[in-house]
């Protein structure tokens, strides 16, 4: 038997295999459909997945504002961020986000569980988060996904 036979392949730009999908965020919880919207966008779920190479799907999450949090989440949480400025650390309730701006919750979610790189950055522009039920980006014929199959 020749056990040289059997090779490892790598992925590269060239023969990754990228496809669009659609996640409804309807009453899931919000680290949850993140976790798994962040390992799709990776590409994790795939068989020829290449850690240094974006082989990930293009994920279009609707009805982003209908995401649940748990326990007191909802008002006790605080999203921290910084002008630039001296003494300028500025603070919000995911529920003051959710109520302005409901797709920043889940790109934060989501962004916070990628990388810290510059493939994390590229990969990131692969999430397109909508509120309500329509998107633009018919033309690319993007399947519906159930994420409560994907592990």
């Amino acid at each position: 038997m020749n056990t040289l036979s059997n090779k490892t392949v790598s992925a590269n730009k060239a023969t990754v295999n990228k496809e669009w999908v659609v996640v409804d965020a309807t009453d899931m919880i919000l680290g949850r459909l993140a976790s798994k919207v962040a390992k799709m966008i990776r590409g994790k779920h795939k068989v020829d997945f290449t850690p240094h190479v974006d082989c990930g799907d293009n994920v279009i999450v609707i009805n982003a504002e209908k995401v649940k949090l748990t326990g007191n989440k909802f008002s006790d949480k605080v999203y921290i961020r910084h002008t630039g400025y001296p003494g300028g650390q500025r603070s919000q309730t995911a529920e003051d986000i959710l109520t302005k701006y409901p797709e920043r919750l889940v790109e934060k979610a989501v962004k916070g569980m990628l990388p810290k790189n510059r493939l994390g950055r590229s990969i990131y522009k692969n999430l397109f988060v909508v509120v309500g039920p329509e998107h633009k980006h018919k033309a690319q014929n993007p399947k519906v996904v159930d994420l409560n199959t994907i592990k």
